[in-house]
């Protein structure tokens, strides 16, 4: 994966964050994309270019970094961030669609502006990166599209009607746009992360925190390196037969 380039949406923090330091760590270019805490992106920055010379990496073999804020939820934005990518690198390899939000309560209770907008982001997000990038990769005739879904949008959360349906719009897209750009030598596949530790869970009730971890076969929430090396997987050479998939990295839930 040396030399390659991603496109990492969401990455200032969490599963983002994480995806982006494991993918250095293979000497991957990383485009960082965050929406509005440019110090937080710069940090990933940081910790991505201490794992990959961790890993060995010296000189010219280090990977590059480049961050850009960007709303994906905004087809302008989409297009710029792979047209800036594709000025600084020459190509985009790896997309990895990490940005998301969650607006979380009952149906009766949700207000339009709140299911609207965790589709615009979670699921037209997706759909936007997905269309910018495309033409790169099937010109390239070599590409991996890495989507994040959610455990939710397989078994859904009361609560959470919204994100539920954003994350399985995900995996519809995922499936069917797999089969669209096969031929191209072009993957698609999702990782669909169970309860993780990022900023989201943090923020939750510790009994409620607890009842979940008791829930889980393994005893515990995931960490967002689980979730990483899942998507390190389909971004590989080695998943180049893999593609519309789902991968539940949830402890066995």
């Amino acid at each position: 994966m040396k030399g390659r380039t991603a496109i990492v949406t969401g990455a200032s923090r969490g599963i983002g964050r994480a995806t982006a330091v494991r993918l250095a760590k293979d000497g991957v270019n990383i485009v960082i994309n965050f929406a509005g805490n440019r110090e937080a992106a710069e940090e990933t920055a940081r910790m991505a270019v201490k794992a990959a010379e961790e890993a060995g990496y010296t000189g010219e073999e280090i990977p590059r970094m480049l961050v850009i804020q960007a709303d994906v939820a905004k087809k302008e934005d989409c297009e710029r961030l792979a047209e800036e990518t594709l000025k600084k690198f020459g190509r985009i390899d790896i997309l990895v669609n990490n940005a998301g939000i969650t607006r979380d309560n009952l149906l009766m209770r949700m207000s339009d502006e709140d299911f609207d907008r965790v589709m615009d982001i979670n699921l037209r997000g997706s759909f936007l990166m997905m269309k910018a990038v495309s033409r790169a990769m099937m010109k390239q005739r070599w590409g991996r599209i890495v989507n994040m879904a959610s455990i939710v949008g397989v078994r859904g959360n009361a609560g959470q009607i919204n994100y539920a349906a954003s994350k399985a719009g995900v995996i519809g897209m995922t499936k069917s746009f797999a089969k669209e750009i096969a031929s191209r030598g072009v993957t698609v596949n999702a990782v669909a992360p169970g309860f993780i530790e990022t900023d989201m869970t943090a923020a939750m009730p510790e009994a409620a925190a607890e009842a979940i971890s008791s829930a889980i076969p393994a005893g515990r929430l995931g960490k967002a390196e689980d979730v990483a090396e899942a998507v390190r997987f389909f971004a590989s050479e080695e998943a180049a037969y893999v593609t519309g998939q789902v991968l539940c990295v949830d402890g066995g839930m």
